[in-house]
């Protein structure tokens, strides 16, 4: 999959997703959280970039699915994780796009993590 510019509904909002070209791994309370050489790199507008990881890659029973949700009018309806291992600071602390938009589709399937709810989110570039 090449990587590729979509333009969205809305006001010069741009939003690219392409292969990382790295390995992520993600550690909560000393546990490898997600591990993966397969992640999405999101590139929205001026915001910082986000890794989406493919579920298969990360350890679904140490999360647990919440009720919290949001909308992104560029992705679509968000629905949350949290990781009980690593206490209050994670809750809600993964998101994904189960359904997202046409624009953004291959992040299906895929989880991103907020870097201030868990220990480590490691990026190494790929050798």
């Amino acid at each position: 999959m090449a990587g590729k510019n979509l333009k969205v509904p809305g006001p010069d909002h741009p939003i690219t997703v392409e292969p990382a070209k790295a390995r992520v791994i993600i550690k909560v309370a000393g546990k490898v959280i997600a591990d993966t050489d397969k992640a999405l790199v999101l590139r929205e507008s001026s915001y910082p970039a986000v890794y989406y990881i493919p579920r298969h890659d990360v350890e679904m029973t140490l999360l647990e699915r919440t009720d919290h949700t949001t909308y992104c009018p560029y992705k679509g309806d968000c629905a949350y994780y949290s990781i009980p291992l690593g206490g209050e600071r994670t809750v809600n602390a993964v998101w994904t796009y189960e359904s997202p938009y046409a624009a953004v589709k291959e992040i299906a399937q895929h989880l991103a993590f907020y870097p201030d709810r868990v220990d480590t989110i490691d990026v190494q570039a790929a050798a």
